[in-house]
């Protein structure tokens, strides 16, 4: 705040100034005016000497009249450049008083028109803050004043359940949604913060969050990893597993989370519950298409080794969203993948649930999933094919089909 009332000060000084101005131009006008008045007086004392001095017969009629000239001429020379306009007094009292009262005025102006309010929030925001308490009293005090900031709440949300506040956090995520509409990132971001709040116990409400969110878009993390913990938590270890590897599967391979992801799924294998199950996971695993991706000869030196490879099944007749995916880099090329259930984005669509799908390679430089800058994709086949596939990246993205 001083460095605002250092500006303000200064502006007023200025304002100041333009109304002071007028007034000691004044003063100097006056002045002149006095040196005149008594140049005049003097004259005219002059004058009756001179006459006093003729009477007495000390002065003839040409020395009177040579002695009035030479007063006459040093009164022009002493008044010679003075101003003859008159001040009044009302014209420099009214830029004195406009001067005094400017200082109030424009305060009362300003505190009632005026955003010191804003300046005070934008001061007390300045820095990063030192705390996570801090900066959550700060992002709820930016909600107080701008209720519709959608980017506001989600923040408040993440702070809130980074401090295990997740019931608030749930409310925050919820506000987020009224606010831009039912994104899928939110929708996963709520969904995690009611499962929390709700002491870890699944319910109808948390599926559809979880469905809508990879609907929209399979690769939604969030949701992804919230399966696999309620799975894990239900004892349901394979589909954990399932989740969890699917999701490292979207994940870069510089993700910090993937340690702790690839940590859950070792736990969940060890965990699972007898013989039969194992196998039955094992078996689940092995059932499925198998692919060998290749680079086409002529885009080896337009590609670099760490772009992402996203090899992925799709249902030829279905929803567009990939059945199944995996994840490699370029530097991986030439490789052999298998897409089977267990790698199926969402439960209720998996490769076994359709007739025909259709393989497709996407190299993606920014590791989205579903944009890139080069693709390969095989013909409509049989979802129970046995036969190893072979895949060639050779098209611009867009243009095979």
């Amino acid at each position: 705040m001083i460095e605002f009332w250092l500006c303000a000060g200064l502006l007023l000084l200025t304002a100041l100034a333009f109304l002071l101005i007028p007034v000691l131009r004044a003063r100097k006008v006056q002045a002149e005016e006095d040196r005149t008045a008594l140049n005049v007086t003097l004259y005219q004392e002059r004058l009756q000497e001179l006459q006093s001095q003729h009477a007495a017969g000390a002065l003839d009629a040409q020395q009177l009249q040579d002695g009035r000239d030479e007063a006459a001429r040093e009164l022009l020379a002493d008044t010679e450049g003075a101003q003859s306009q008159k001040q009044r007094v009302l014209g420099s009292k009214i830029p004195l008083l406009i001067a005094l009262l400017m200082p109030v005025l424009g305060g009362g102006l300003y505190l009632h028109w005026g955003a010191l309010d804003d300046i005070e929030r934008a001061q007390a925001s300045a820095g990063q803050p030192k705390t996570i308490e801090e900066m959550t009293a700060r992002l709820e005090a930016s909600l107080k004043t701008n209720p519709d900031s959608a980017e506001g709440w989600y923040f408040l949300g993440r702070t809130y359940m980074a401090q295990e506040r997740a019931p608030e956090a749930a409310q925050a995520f919820e506000r987020a949604v009224g606010i831009v509409g039912r994104e899928p990132e939110l929708l996963g971001q709520w969904a995690q913060a009611l499962y929390f709040a709700g002491n870890k116990q699944w319910n109808a409400q948390l599926q559809a969050l979880t469905d809508e969110a990879l609907k929209a878009d399979p690769a939604e993390v969030t949701s992804l990893g919230l399966l696999g913990i309620a799975a894990y938590e239900d004892g349901r270890f394979a589909q954990a597993i399932a989740h969890w590897e699917q999701l490292v599967a979207l994940l870069p391979e510089q993700d910090p989370s993937r340690a702790a992801i690839q940590s859950g799924i070792d736990r969940a294998r060890s965990s699972l519950g007898s013989p039969t199950d194992s196998l039955a996971a094992v078996a689940a695993t092995a059932q499925g298409l198998t692919v060998k991706v290749e680079l086409a000869a002529a885009l080896q030196g337009k590609v670099q080794p760490g772009d992402s490879v996203f090899i992925f099944a799709r249902a030829v007749s279905g929803p567009p969203m990939p059945l199944a995916v995996k994840r490699l880099s370029v530097a991986d090329l030439p490789a052999q993948v298998s897409l089977s259930d267990s790698d199926a984005m969402m439960p209720q669509l998996k490769i076994s649930g359709f007739k025909q799908v259709q393989l497709v390679a996407r190299i993606s430089r920014s590791g989205n999933a579903k944009t890139g800058e080069w693709i390969g994709s095989s013909q409509p086949l049989a979802s129970n094919t046995a036969e190893t596939q072979q895949l060639i990246i050779d098209s611009a993205d867009g243009q095979a089909q």
